[in-house]
């Protein structure tokens, strides 16, 4: 099965990502209720992998962390793959995404080593979508800055991720709760 464990984005900021979305062109949209942070993307898995994430997420609390939006970035440097809204990597989230990445890894998950970039996708170009590039930047820039009150993250969600034609499908499997130290 095609999982992923991430933050699902704060009901509070919704509202204005959508609207941020709709001042976009091109691509795909992603579905309000799909808006998220991924902290560890688990690739196709056997559930008796994913049952020992699940168990082990379970057992152990959580660190709390708090998301604080940046900027609105493009994804891809000579073609767009994305438009995300970037998040701060403070040191609870950084912690957070080390703890589940650890649970992962103690479930016999292989994750590859990669750098930690926070961030929300807003809006996804497929392979053969052609965005402007020569107008992208433009679009960016009268987004503005994200107005965005910081936000703390009240739970890990395990996802379920099936992919389609018209773009991934996202079931919430287990959702784990946040606990200060």
């Amino acid at each position: 099965m095609r999982a992923f464990v991430g933050l699902p984005c704060p009901e509070g900021w919704i509202a204005s990502l959508v609207r941020a979305q709709a001042r976009l062109t091109g691509g795909r949209r992603v579905a309000p209720e799909d808006l998220h942070l991924t902290l560890a993307f688990l690739d196709d898995q056997p559930e008796v992998r994913l049952e020992a994430l699940h168990e082990t997420l379970d057992a152990r609390p959580l660190p709390v962390a708090s998301l604080r939006a940046k900027t609105f970035e493009m994804l891809g440097t000579t073609k767009a793959r994305a438009i995300v809204l970037d998040i701060a990597p403070e040191a609870g989230l950084t912690a957070l995404r080390d703890r589940v990445r650890t649970a992962a890894r103690a479930a016999g998950i292989d994750l590859p080593r990669d750098r930690f970039r926070p961030h929300i996708t807003l809006t996804r170009f497929g392979a053969t979508a052609r965005p402007d590039m020569e107008r992208l930047p433009g679009h960016l820039a009268r987004l503005g800055r994200p107005d965005l009150p910081e936000a703390r993250a009240t739970g890990v969600t395990l996802w379920s991720s099936v992919l389609t034609p018209d773009g991934p499908l996202y079931e919430p499997l287990s959702t784990y709760p946040l606990r200060a130290a």
